[in-house]
């Protein structure tokens, strides 16, 4: 009997152990992950377009955003999800033209990047380069997306820049081209990140 209570006893302990090496491991990994949020006064969407004549840039805004990466395993989540029809060029009849035409913008009214792995180190502390992947949707279509991305990252707030073009008429948009104007076939985006960082 006395055996038997003593197994019992050392099984009890056995099973208390696991379950707190399990736990352990589950909160460390919990721990790894952190929460990027955007903050819309500190993100910037511009875009840059050339024709024969001059250059046309423009901007759109951030409509909502959210990350979760962990930094070790560079896998992220979440998405950037951009306002189509917040954007403007500084030309009415051209931004209509856009809108109408070319975005379809009442149709499409969001245009959404959903990150899911980050190539390279981001560093928790400083600046890191690295390559950003993940899935761009634009005119209710996916694309593949791979491109640098400048991070740098605090304590409490990060920040990242990229660049990449989108070539708008092999992605089945309209081309805006008319016989005296010519544009570019695709259109420069620069995008800045910025918001606040929570550690679990």
């Amino acid at each position: 009997m006395k055996e038997d209570t003593q197994a019992f006893r050392r099984g009890r302990a056995r099973c208390v152990f696991r379950a707190l090496v399990f736990l352990s491991i589950a909160m460390a990994a919990a721990a790894q992950d952190l929460a990027l949020q955007l903050d819309p006064q500190r993100t910037t969407i511009n875009f840059t377009l050339g024709d024969v004549l001059h250059t046309v840039r423009g901007t759109f805004q951030l409509k909502r955003g959210e990350l979760r990466l962990d930094p070790a395993s560079g896998k992220i989540s979440g998405e950037i999800v951009v306002d189509t029809k917040s954007g403007v060029s500084g030309n009415g009849m051209r931004d209509r033209k856009m809108h109408r035409e070319v975005l379809e913008s009442d149709r499409y009214s969001e245009i959404v990047f959903r990150p899911d792995r980050v190539d390279g180190t981001v560093s928790l502390s400083g600046k890191s380069s690295v390559r950003v992947h993940g899935i761009f949707t634009i005119h209710g279509a996916d694309h593949e997306l791979a491109v640098p991305a400048a991070v740098e990252m605090s304590p409490d707030h990060w920040r990242t820049t990229l660049h990449f073009a989108v070539p708008y008429e092999k992605w089945g948009m309209k081309n805006p081209s008319t016989l005296f104007l010519r544009v570019s076939e695709s259109v420069d985006i620069d995008l800045t990140v910025a918001g606040s960082v929570t550690r679990p």
